[in-house]
């Protein structure tokens, strides 16, 4: 269902505004407006930003929380008019559009919330929204002043081809952009190398292939030059594609253009195969990682079901999670045994990882495990004695605990239990993030790109897009990786 509340603004002064725009209510009109869908009372805005001039401070943005009295909080994303004064905004060229006629029927309500928890007690609070994602009404760019760019940034996911496609189409054909950019090689591209110029006929067909036309690395984040680079080419909109860290490293670039007082919405769209982030239901590329993951599960299985005492080992991508290696567990239904971060596993003494194998193979003469690369970690690490390493992203880099535990294994049942068995060791990571997205992920992938699209014309900032309980919404980047 979708939540009504009125999120609000605070008010804002025009004058001689272009013929062509209207100003955007003022807050007070628009909760005039809203309050009649309000059975209990009038929101309160307890933590709102100030208006300030162009460039006219150096303190970080405040998050924007409204308290309402019903009990739920919303977490609002900011907006161009937060930091710029008298921004005219325009009709939605949607409207007026052939192909969109009906789109008019279906323009999303500035006061549209989408809850972060369906489920609540009957005596609680209503708990945390976030701002429902969708086209809107006005809009804060006019086409031909927009000046698009896209970056993606740390690893391979199944998808990435599709979002950078539908941005660039859902930018031309709904709003009649023309100039979209691409960042050749994550965000050092910024910097370091010449951009590419994006248009529907270049992107036609790349969500048929895997990887990304643009390049991606980790690292390279350089706050100063980034931001001077989108200054200096006129970049208004920043679509940045990435994980965890990248939407980091985003949330930054915004404030730092905020500092500056430009008018640049910066938007991102979250990139995780292994679909860790709490706040949203699932990430892009997961089925598609899930569905590939089959085919290195079954070929594990008829390997041990072929030979005396197998034993198939699959090794998944997952990080500190195991949403992969237990969906393509749940899916395959030959895993006998399914080894994931958040349940701690030993290898020795009763209900240890020996005991189980051993049991399986006397009892049906083969035995298939999955393993997460994230499980394990620390029993790893205090065999090798060894300290943690980072990668350019500042991420954990990972023993290969799928080596490891196979050796293991060997030397146990070899040497300790004289038994022999035959252990096959397959990891599919890199043939898994490499492939084209599946049909959903497609899907997906479009519909995200469309719901960045909408929010940065419609002038919000500083957020990412999600899918949270069914439905689409904008989440601050404060809290885009923290809400659990």
């Amino acid at each position: 269902m979708d939540v009504v509340c009125n999120g609000g603004s605070n008010s804002v002064a025009f004058s001689k505004l272009p013929a062509s725009a209207s100003p955007a209510p003022a807050a007070s009109d628009h909760k005039n407006q809203s309050s009649s869908s309000l059975p209990n009372g009038v929101i309160n805005q307890v933590s709102s930003k100030k208006k300030l001039s162009m460039g006219s401070t150096n303190d970080t943005p405040q998050p924007k929380i409204v308290h309402g009295e019903l009990g739920y909080v919303l977490e609002d994303v900011p907006h161009l008019t937060d930091y710029i004064p008298n921004l005219p905004n325009y009709t939605n060229p949607l409207q007026d559009n052939p192909a969109y006629a009906a789109v008019r029927q279906y323009f999303v309500d500035d006061d549209d919330t989408v809850p972060l928890k369906v489920v609540v007690h009957a005596n609680g609070p209503r708990g945390i929204h976030f701002r429902r994602a969708g086209p809107r009404q006005k809009v804060y760019f006019q086409s031909d002043e927009v000046n698009a760019c896209i970056v993606t940034c740390g690893g391979l996911c199944p998808g990435l081809n599709t979002v950078i496609r539908e941005i660039v189409c859902g930018l031309n054909y709904m709003y009649g952009v023309k100039s979209v950019l691409g960042i050749d090689g994550g965000y050092r591209g910024f910097y370091s190398r010449n951009t590419i110029s994006l248009t529907p006929k270049v992107v036609n067909d790349i969500h048929k292939r895997g990887g990304t036309i643009l390049g991606t690395s980790r690292g390279g984040y350089e706050l100063k030059k980034i931001v001077d680079s989108i200054q200096d080419r006129g970049i208004n909109q920043v679509y940045i594609i990435g994980g965890d860290g990248t939407q980091k490293g985003a949330a930054v670039i915004y404030e730092e253009v905020r500092r500056r007082g430009l008018k640049a919405t910066v938007v991102g769209v979250p990139k995780t195969i292994d679909n860790d982030i709490p706040v949203i239901d699932r990430s892009f590329g997961f089925d598609t990682a899930v569905e590939e993951a089959q085919r290195a599960i079954n070929a594990a299985h008829v390997e041990a079901t072929s030979i005396e005492n197998g034993i198939g080992l699959v090794k998944l991508m997952g990080r500190n999670s195991g949403f992969i290696a237990m969906h393509a567990t749940l899916a395959s239904r030959d895993v006998d045994c399914c080894l994931i971060p958040e349940s701690p596993f030993y290898l020795e003494g009763p209900g240890g990882l020996y005991e189980y194998i051993e049991k399986r193979l006397k009892e049906q003469g083969h035995m298939v495990i999955v393993i997460a690369e994230g499980a394990g970690q620390e029993i790893l690490s205090q065999r090798l004695q060894s300290i943690d390493q980072k990668d350019a992203s500042g991420n954990k880099v990972f023993h290969d605990v799928g080596l490891w535990i196979s050796q293991s294994i060997k030397d146990y049942f070899g040497k300790e239990q004289r038994m022999a068995i035959n252990l096959k060791y397959i990891d599919p990571t890199y043939m898994i993030r490499a492939i084209p997205s599946n049909a959903a992920d497609n899907v997906q992938c479009t519909l995200l790109a469309q719901c960045a699209v909408h929010g940065a014309m419609a002038g919000y900032t500083g957020h990412t897009v999600g899918l949270v309980n069914t439905r689409h919404c904008y989440i601050p980047f404060n809290v885009s990786y923290t809400v659990t």
